[in-house]
């Protein structure tokens, strides 16, 4: 294979070299060419043919939301990572981006970080990331994805409890999902609703106040005790697993420091595993875009202990790779185009709790 042809625009040179740097000893990546502001990097992107573009969002004359917005039109489908400060500046600016099409996005190195962890860390995450990304544009082989709900193979029919809780996790192209996605429930939805959205502190509140702008629901980044109630939503804090513990009728957050799964932390898998743990058969999960198999092995315990889980199609997705993982070990009961999942979680909220209610009222 050809190696991965990198653009590398930053007005920064000591960032320019340091990407240079962190890519240098990967065989399948090559720097193709570097600019240091947005007029540039539109010029050169034809002439050095980049397979992917990393972008420094804030940058003199042309700055990086205007240049992306600008790669868009031209480049509908050549991935962009997106380099932003993690600060709340540089965390507001980071959604705007995913928001005008950014692929995904990388925080710089902090300085509350040792050089030596901060170089690490973006060198394991831009490589992941760069990696993913191309690897979902190669064409695909075979017939293109149905765009309808799928039942997946191997997936026998079950006793259908009543949904008392949603989990879902979403990884990259998470953020624009979720943005889709939560709107959709209507404000007298009937059970909470926790997530887990791969983000780096300070980034995954600033996504939990962007939602609760656009949602019907209240939408919160997760607190320690918090008591879990109908129509609530719930977003994982970065940097920290989020789990729902019970006390006696009361369901509550905890959140923890426990060491990283998946290379995560929160981790879909702890929250999903907590759900099953407390909620048991009553859970309805959703896999969404995302990179990785974060959620494969939660899925698995919300399915042993009767609970269901959908996930998002291939053809939707930013890539596929969690919830591809969910489907590859059997453990989807469906797959739905992103359109279609919020309509249909309402849907099975809703006709399983009223089932329940039925044969409840139907008991002697």
């Amino acid at each position: 294979m050809q190696p991965v042809r990198i653009l590398i625009v930053d007005d920064s040179a000591v960032i320019r070299r340091l990407l240079g740097d962190l890519l240098a000893s990967e065989p399948e990546i090559v720097v193709a060419g570097t600019a240091a502001n947005g007029s540039q990097a539109l010029a050169r992107i034809p002439e050095v043919k980049p397979d992917l573009i990393t972008l420094d969002i804030e940058m003199p004359g042309m700055d990086g939301l205007e240049t992306l917005v600008e790669i868009r039109k031209l480049y509908p489908r050549l991935p962009v990572i997106m380099f932003s400060a993690l600060t709340e500046r540089g965390g507001t600016a980071t959604l705007d981006a995913l928001a005008r099409g950014a692929s995904d996005y990388v925080t710089k190195p902090s300085p509350s970080e040792t050089p030596e962890r901060s170089h690490e860390r973006v060198r394991e995450e831009f490589l992941r990331k760069i990696k993913s990304l191309c690897a979902v544009r190669q064409p695909r082989q075979g017939p293109a994805p149905i765009p309808i709900p799928i039942l997946v193979s191997g997936v026998s029919a079950r006793p259908q409890a009543r949904i008392d809780v949603v989990a879902i996790g979403a990884s990259t192209g998470g953020p624009n999902a979720l943005t889709e996605l939560i709107p959709q429930f209507p404000a007298d939805f009937a059970v909470p609703i926790v997530i887990v959205q791969h983000m780096p502190p300070l980034f995954t509140r600033l996504l939990a106040e962007r939602l609760n702008t656009l949602a019907p629901l209240k939408v919160q980044e997760g607190k320690e005790g918090a008591k879990l109630q109908r129509g609530q939503v719930w977003i994982a804090p970065g940097g920290q697993h989020m789990t729902v513990d019970r006390k006696g009728t009361e369901f509550v957050l905890g959140l923890n420091h426990d060491p990283q799964e998946n290379s995560c932390r929160p981790a879909v898998d702890v929250l999903f595993r907590s759900v099953a743990q407390t909620y048991g058969a009553n859970v309805l999960a959703v896999v969404l875009t995302g990179m990785g198999t974060d959620g494969t092995r939660g899925s698995a315990v919300i399915r042993e202990a009767g609970g269901e889980v959908i996930v998002q199609d291939e053809a939707s997705s930013v890539v596929w790779g969690m919830p591809g993982s969910v489907v590859a070990a059997s453990l989807a009961d469906r797959i739905y185009p992103l359109a279609g999942i919020g309509p249909e979680v309402v849907r099975r909220v809703s006709v399983r709790r009223a089932l329940a209610t039925l044969a409840t009222a139907g008991r002697p």
